[in-house]
C-alpha cells in the first residue's frame, strides 16, 4: 500500500488549480454525502442490529484511513460519522424525495468536479488510479487543514510530490 504522503501527492497531481481544489471543496462532499444517503436505505441486520450500508461505508473508509494515518483518520471518522447521520433521515423518506434529493446531490458534486477538471486542464485522478476515489475526501480534508495552518510537513511532502498549487 502506498503511504499517506503518496496517495496525496499522486492525487494532488491531478489537483494544482486553486479553482479546481475550490470546486473539490463543494463537490467531493456533497458526492460523498449523496452516496451515503443512497446507502443509508439499505438495511443489514446484524446480530440483532440494524446497521446501514452508509455506516458500512463509513466504518470501511475510516479503517482505509487509519491505517494512513491515526490522527486524520480520527478527524475523518468524525465528519464522516457526522455525514452520514445526516444522511439518515434523508435515506428515511418516501422513495421519490430521497432519489431526487440524493441523485441531485450527486448530479450536482460531479458537474462541479468536472468543472474544476476543465479549469486544471486534466482529467480526474480516479481515472488513472481508483483509489482516487477514496483519497478524494481526505484529500479535500487535508487541504482544508493546510489552509488552518495545520500538517505543515505532511503539506510540504505532499508539495514535493505534486508541486505548489497555482492560481
Amino acid at each position: 500500500m502506498k503511504t499517506l504522503q503518496q496517495q496525496l501527492g499522486n492525487y494532488g497531481l491531478y489537483h494544482r488549480s486553486k479553482r479546481n481544489i475550490a470546486t473539490h471543496l463543494l463537490g467531493i462532499p456533497l458526492i460523498v454525502f449523496a452516496l451515503l444517503c443512497l446507502a443509508a436505505r439499505i438495511q443489514i441486520p446484524i446480530g440483532g442490529l440494524d446497521i446501514d450500508g452508509g455506516q458500512v461505508l463509513v466504518f470501511a473508509s475510516v479503517v482505509y484511513y487509519l491505517m494512513l494515518s491515526v490522527s486524520l483518520g480520527l478527524i475523518m471518522a468524525l465528519l464522516l460519522t457526522l455525514l452520514v447521520v445526516a444522511a439518515q433521515p434523508i435515506a428515511a423518506m418516501a422513495v421519490t424525495p430521497w432519489l431526487i434529493i440524493s441523485v441531485g446531490l450527486f448530479v450536482f458534486g460531479w458537474i462541479l468536479q468536472f468543472i474544476g477538471h476543465y479549469f486544471e486542464g486534466k482529467k480526474p485522478a480516479f481515472v488513472d488510479d481508483i483509489t482516487g476515489l477514496i483519497i478524494g475526501p481526505l484529500f479535500v480534508t487535508v487541504e482544508c487543514l493546510f489552509f488552518l495552518g495545520l500538517y505543515k510537513e505532511l503539506a510540504q511532502q505532499v508539495n514535493a510530490i505534486a508541486g505548489p498549487s497555482k492560481a
